[in-house]
């Protein structure tokens, strides 16, 4: 085949040009090695992404559930013992009577209430204890967003990414280890009572019962409490993958940023144009002052005494450099006297703001210029307070 053809058979539309960005993770702006903004996170929150380890939720409902076992088993083997005979004092009803419907109602109800009553002490604790780990993982805000249905959710391909991602990996060991957690707790358990379940049938009935309700409420908190292990690591897991699944890229920065603050150019401008503003208020100012003072080339601050508006002289104007010149040939203009004193003009550029009293320390140094002024025949109508 000559060259010519190659060339054409490759620039032919059945073939298709690879693209690496299409199997990129990271999308069009870039990879993503930013940590997530305050506003990233509080958005995903929002719709219900949170960093939360269910497993820990529920390791901690086990142990709370065997735990209050052990506590109320009293309270539980109390009312077992009280519904028997409740239950057999009814038997000759059936016998002598015939039984109808709205009977065996009340006595089905009167059964589940007392189960209730008889769960409710160990249901409690666990709800407490789930809500609490809950509070403790994401705080307290909730969110109807993640009930909400979406079309992504079931999106197929969207399906089979999430099928064989490293989530399912981690989900799968998880599901692994539980398994042999319970296994190998209830043989070791079961290995270690064997002698003492031989001798079971030579001990009266409650004691039997005794010691069975104790071993397996035993073999459940050791469960348990091996479980909350796993919800740890799980907790572990779950909160360096959310860290990596909220990073942004440069440009998701760069773009939250000009809608959070607005564009940087348009701020600047706006900036300029309000130093622009003030600049020229504070040269309007100058022709007003009683004296200009410098340094003599960097720094020119325009001083004004009225002692009927303010009780000390007021900075009017300053400006270093570039500004400072536009103040002296303001002044000059308006026939304002300039006076060199480069310690005092220094002090009252740093330490002075516009439209500001003279501080006290400056009195001194500042009466003396204004009075130099005043001799020379500028303000004659002005007098030092």
């Amino acid at each position: 085949m000559k060259k010519e053809e190659l060339l054409k058979l490759y620039n032919a539309d059945t073939f298709l040009r690879l693209d690496l960005q299409f199997f990129a993770d990271e999308g069009a702006g870039g990879e993503k090695t930013e940590d997530a903004t305050a506003k990233r996170l509080e958005d995903a929150r929002k719709e219900g992404q949170v960093n939360k380890s269910q497993e820990l939720v529920n390791a901690a409902m086990l142990f709370s559930m065997f735990l209050a076992l052990k506590i109320f088993s009293g309270f539980i083997a109390d009312n077992l013992l009280k519904s028997f005979p409740e239950n057999y004092s009814i038997i000759h009803v059936y016998a002598v009577e015939e039984a109808t419907v709205s009977f065996a109602t009340a006595i089905i109800r009167q059964g589940v209430l007392r189960i209730m009553l008889t769960l409710l002490p160990m249901l409690a604790v666990a709800v407490f204890v789930a809500f609490l780990v809950n509070v403790a993982q994401v705080k307290w805000k909730p969110t109807a967003k993640p009930m909400q249905p979406k079309l992504s959710k079931i999106s197929p391909l969207k399906g089979a990414k999430r099928m064989f991602s490293m989530e399912k990996v981690f989900e799968m060991i998880k599901a692994i280890a539980k398994i042999g957690l319970i296994f190998y707790i209830a043989y070791t358990s079961i290995i270690g009572e064997v002698d003492t379940m031989k001798i079971l049938y030579e001990i009266d009935l409650m004691s039997a019962v005794k010691y069975i309700c104790n071993f397996v409420l035993n073999t459940g908190v050791k469960i348990s409490a091996v479980y909350i292990i796993i919800g740890f690591a799980d907790f572990i897991y779950h909160y360096f993958k959310f860290k990596k699944d909220m990073k942004m890229t440069k440009q998701e920065v760069k773009d939250e940023y000009k809608q959070q603050e607005g564009d940087p150019q348009i701020k600047g401008r706006i900036k300029s144009k309000m130093r622009e503003a003030s600049q020229r208020r504070m040269m309007a100012n100058v022709p007003a002052a009683d004296v200009v003072i410098t340094n003599p080339t960097h720094f020119a601050c325009a001083i004004k005494y009225d002692k009927e508006v303010a009780a000390a002289p007021v900075l009017v104007a300053k400006g270093a450099d570039y500004v400072a010149q536009k103040i002296k040939e303001v002044a000059r203009e308006a026939d304002v006297p300039i006076v060199e004193n480069k310690a005092l003009a220094r002090m009252l550029y740093y330490n002075v703001d516009l439209d500001s009293e003279i501080p006290q320390e400056l009195y001194a140094m500042t009466a003396e210029v204004l009075a130099y002024v005043y001799s020379t025949g500028h303000e004659k109508k002005k007098a030092l307070a």
